[in-house]
């Protein structure tokens, strides 16, 4: 005799992202998990080399996240599985030394942050799955960060102010990966809600959430990544900082953010070389709070000129824009971007063009053929959506 209320036929249910990872734990485990959290990636809208010079910058979050099922363990042991990497790691206290290799170090380093700052953290089954692009300069490292600290965080009690988390999750990244980065990674990833940007004083760590409803302007945000290996990053990096520094010892300031007078700074300059790094991220930090003025005023076409002129200065003063970046961004002009720049590090990854919505696509074809002609590969490009951070999604 059949039952009177059959199962559901999931062929007639759709099968979310969420399902497919709950599925993947009870396979894993055996059992459901108690949540789901997720941490999106960044792309930053406007400030670049400014935050270890104590500037400005303004990033959003995006729809793409770092997914994770979790559930606590009864042991003192972390096993963290990946669906991207169809791999599972397991590790204990023991194991939890700084310089760990392969992807899982992201996942107890954060165990290790928090337990260094005194917090209490048993052992759990972890899940994870992510649609952040690897190697995009798009933050997928931070994602994961913090996506497991704000999983460990609820799932073991913890009290820890928004703030405080982005912190710990550099910390992990800073002190166990080894990867020297800021904190707006970690901040945009945290603390950044839906249709808006974050700007982030990388001094105080002030915070203001700026308004970047595009959609309602007829406006989008194309993110084209050039597939560009980065080349050089790390050495070109610390050429760049250790100018910064020692532009800021000349000059007599704690750091180029204090810079209230450029053309006096230039003139006590004498290396040609120092005086654009010098000039590159003292407008940079204006055109921040210009952005910030433009977007609260509600006139977001007006970003496209500063857009324009960020990628000017980076290219021509800060010196770490590739062809292949500066080839995406004058294409995305020639097919009506508003404004274009690149976004991230340098020296290879992402472009972002401000464009009319009902023309995005178009402008992202115009590439494509650019990129073609000139002999490079194909790049990869999606409408970018302000989204909200770190959170439990179920």
């Amino acid at each position: 005799m059949s039952s009177p209320h059959p199962p559901r036929d999931r062929q007639h249910a759709p099968i979310t992202h969420q399902d497919l990872l709950v599925e993947a734990f009870e396979n894993q485990t055996g059992a459901p998990p108690l949540g789901i959290w997720a941490a999106p990636g960044r792309v930053n809208l406007i400030g670049e080399h400014t935050d270890y010079n104590d500037g400005f910058v303004m990033p959003f979050a995006l729809a793409q996240q770092v997914t994770i099922a979790a559930a606590p363990r009864s042991d003192e042991l972390w096993s963290v599985s990946s669906i991207n990497t169809g791999t599972t790691e397991t590790f204990g206290p023991a194991d939890l030394q700084p310089g760990m290799d392969g992807w899982q170090a992201y996942v107890a380093g954060v165990v290790w942050a928090l337990r260094e700052s005194g917090h209490q953290v048993a052992g759990a089954d972890l899940v994870l799955n992510s649609d952040v692009p690897i190697g995009a300069g798009l933050s997928s490292s931070a994602a994961l960060e913090c996506a497991t600290l704000t999983t460990l965080v609820e799932l073991n009690s913890i009290e820890l102010a928004l703030l405080d988390r982005a912190k710990l999750a550099r910390r992990c990244e800073n002190e166990f990966v080894g990867a020297p980065t800021g904190l707006m990674d970690q901040a945009a990833s945290t603390l950044c809600t839906a249709d808006h940007a974050l700007f982030f004083d990388c001094r105080t760590f002030e915070t203001r959430q700026v308004p970047l409803a595009l959609g309602d302007q007829g406006l989008a945000l194309l993110v084209l990544d050039t597939k560009t290996p980065h080349a050089l990053v790390d050495s070109e990096y610390a050429t760049r900082r250790a100018s910064c520094e020692e532009a800021s010892r000349i000059l007599g300031v704690k750091a180029l953010r204090d810079v209230s007078d450029l053309n006096d700074a230039l003139t006590r300059l004498s290396d040609p070389v120092m005086q654009r790094r010098v000039r590159h991220v003292v407008t940079e930090n204006a055109r921040v709070l210009q952005a910030v003025e433009v977007l609260e005023a509600g006139d977001f076409r007006a970003l496209g000129p500063l857009l324009d002129a960020s990628h000017a200065s980076m290219r021509d003063d800060f010196e770490i824009t590739v062809p292949t970046v500066d080839l995406a961004v004058e294409a995305a002009r020639e097919a009506g971007a508003i404004g274009a720049r690149m976004t991230g590090g340098g020296f290879g990854g992402c472009i972002i063009a401000l464009v009319p919505h009902e023309g995005a696509e178009r402008v992202a074809a115009h590439i494509y053929q650019r990129f073609a002609e000139s002999g490079f590969g194909q790049p990869m490009h999606f409408l970018a959506a302000p989204a909200a951070g770190a959170r439990r999604i179920r």
